[in-house]
């Protein structure tokens, strides 16, 4: 609260239809032996996530692709559906390969990833800076809840002066990279490799169990 009452001053807040804070639901995909989880774990340049977004409040439903490239930069391509597919075909099986050559029948649902957002828009530069909280991940037979953790992520056309970098200076809350699809997996899976998360996982923690 303390921050935002300092970033108030700088930022509009995005109100859908009166809304403000936005439930978001999303449905992630990957091989089963989680190729796109491994490529993030490797640090691979060209890599990509495959999802299935609700919009909660506004029933807008999206299949998206998100590339990384070797640039650092993300794209994000999607189209919009009406229902979700556990089994990818048709329409989606179709866009996947047009994108990616991957064929619908190679990648299966592996978790859902749930958190209510709240979108701050510069009122001055070219930034947005989203705010994720109430983070909730569950598949089949478990779930993980990570209700007092708060990612909040800068998005700039370019890199400059922000208020919000200057602020998290002043509180030296340092910057930390994540997937959240990679946390969950994490979190939902056994035997799964993660030594080259190390570090953030004991960060994430350290947050988790210095609040409770």
């Amino acid at each position: 609260e303390e921050i935002l009452e300092k970033l108030k001053d700088y930022f509009f807040v995005l109100d859908v239809n009166g809304i403000r804070e936005n439930n978001y639901e999303t449905l992630y995909y990957d091989t089963s032996d989680f190729k796109f989880y491994n490529d993030h774990l490797r640090g691979k340049a060209n890599r990509i996530k495959v999802r299935h977004r609700i919009y909660s409040d506004s029933g807008l439903q999206f299949f998206e692709i998100k590339k990384k490239n070797n640039k650092g930069r993300t794209i994000k391509e999607r189209i919009k559906l009406s229902e979700i597919y556990y089994i990818l075909k048709g329409r989606p099986d179709e866009y996947l390969y047009e994108k990616t050559q991957i064929k619908g029948e190679d990648l299966k649902p592996i978790l859902w990833g749930n958190y209510t957002r709240i979108t701050l828009v510069n009122k001055t530069q070219p930034e947005r800076l989203t705010i994720d909280i109430n983070l909730h991940f569950k598949n089949n037979q478990k779930e993980y809840s990570i209700p007092d953790i708060v990612i909040a992520e800068l998005k700039q056309d370019f890199n400059h002066r922000s208020i919000f970098k200057e602020i998290m200076m002043q509180y030296r809350i340092k910057e930390v990279s994540i997937s959240k699809y990679c946390f969950g997996v994490i979190n939902l899976y056994n035997n799964i490799k993660c030594n080259g998360f190390k570090t953030k996982i004991l960060t994430l923690n350290k947050l988790i169990y210095a609040k409770n």
